[in-house]
């Protein structure tokens, strides 16, 4: 009978639970990665305003100040936005390790489980190969004893025969 874990369907369902939290880890890298792209892309676009300003008409540069004043805020708002999903991934990432300490608790468990059928299985097959041996021995006894009978028989006769 081959090895049957009584808690498969909790430790799969574990599995899949497991799975679905490294899906959203990754959506949280992803949104992260993401918004680190945004504030890149913030910082260039003040390093190509404040090169613009530098070569821009002396009129414009209360325009310039202000759209550097605006995206100046808009990198602040944009590194909020980071640090939250930053936090919201180590949040994520913790609940991952936790249903990977609740799979690997499992998965152990099941090990255990393995080895002590293993270990049992081993003994049914040693007690019935004793169980054989002594069968076998007491058969060979009976055949020896029958065959010691015989011969004692067949003296006798010859004995009586003669």
């Amino acid at each position: 009978m081959p090895f049957r874990y009584r808690l498969q369907k909790i430790l799969d369902f574990r599995i899949n639970q497991k799975e679905e939290q490294l899906m959203r880890v990754q959506k949280a890298q992803q949104a992260v990665y993401q918004a680190e792209q945004d504030i890149k892309k913030n910082n260039q676009d003040i390093l190509d305003t404040k090169e613009g300003m530098r070569h821009a008409d002396p009129m414009m540069y209360e325009s310039y100040d202000n759209f550097l004043k605006h995206l100046w805020k808009k990198a602040e708002e944009l590194e909020i936005v980071r640090q939250d999903l930053q936090k919201k991934l180590d949040v994520e990432v913790a609940k991952l390790v936790k249903c990977e300490q609740a799979v690997k608790v499992l998965e152990k468990h099941k090990e255990k489980n393995k080895e002590i059928y293993i270990a049992e299985e081993k003994a049914a097959e040693l007690k019935q190969f004793s169980e054989l041996g002594v069968t076998r021995f007491f058969k060979q006894t009976q055949e020896r004893n029958i065959e010691e009978e015989n011969d004692i028989l067949k003296q006798l006769k010859e004995i009586e025969g003669i």
